[in-house]
């Protein structure tokens, strides 16, 4: 491994456990049917997030370099319902999703380990001919996916007990009380309305 390769991986893991650090944090502190619950018309849900990042780091940094984990993931196969790695039925606890998530963070960190960034794999889910990709792109399409979805779970977590921020010591937000937020949106709403009216 070269000392430029070393530095990218640090980079891409650094990257990559911040988003899934973030994306866990989430789910601190909530009770089941908060975690679980559809939060938009298309279903999204705080536990159904982790549930579909584990599998793509388990697809992406495991099978595509022919790295296998072993993890039985009944929801992509032929027979599973429609958007099964979304959700988590009732007989999918919380430990054992979160406790998957942690068990494919460890498995793609030892991909990431092992291989050189310009490693070829090839995506067992993509058209044959267009299939190929490196280790490099692939932790990158990871990182972004994952980065995607701790916002989507930070969305979902204010909307649930107005809990915001990128982790327990940085909220990365403005500091204001209730007054000030309630003042600040309602003067976002008051410019949406007139803007609204131009059209």
């Amino acid at each position: 491994m070269t000392a430029s390769d070393g530095t990218a991986k640090s980079d891409l893991r650094r990257y990559l456990q911040s988003a899934r650090d973030a994306l866990l944090w989430k789910l601190d502190g909530l009770p089941e049917y908060d975690v679980r619950r559809p939060m938009t018309p298309t279903g999204t849900n705080l536990l159904g997030l982790v549930k579909h990042a584990a599998g793509v780091e388990l697809g992406y940094l495991g099978d595509t370099f022919g790295r296998p984990a072993g993890e039985p993931l009944p929801w992509t196969e032929e027979a599973a319902a429609g958007n099964a790695d979304m959700w988590a039925t009732a007989e999918e606890s919380r430990e054992y999703i979160t406790g998957l998530y942690r068990r494919a963070w460890a498995h793609a960190d030892a991909t990431l380990e092992a291989l050189p960034l310009d490693t070829t794999g090839r995506v067992p889910w993509w058209p044959d001919g267009r299939d190929e990709l490196t280790l490099h792109h692939a932790v990158v399409r990871v990182i972004a996916d994952t980065q995607r979805h701790a916002g989507h779970a930070d969305i979902l977590r204010e909307l649930i007990d107005g809990e915001v921020g990128m982790s327990e010591t940085d909220t990365s937000m403005m500091s204001g009380d209730a007054a000030w937020w309630e003042t600040y949106r309602a003067r976002l709403e008051q410019a949406a309305r007139q803007a609204g009216r131009r059209d």
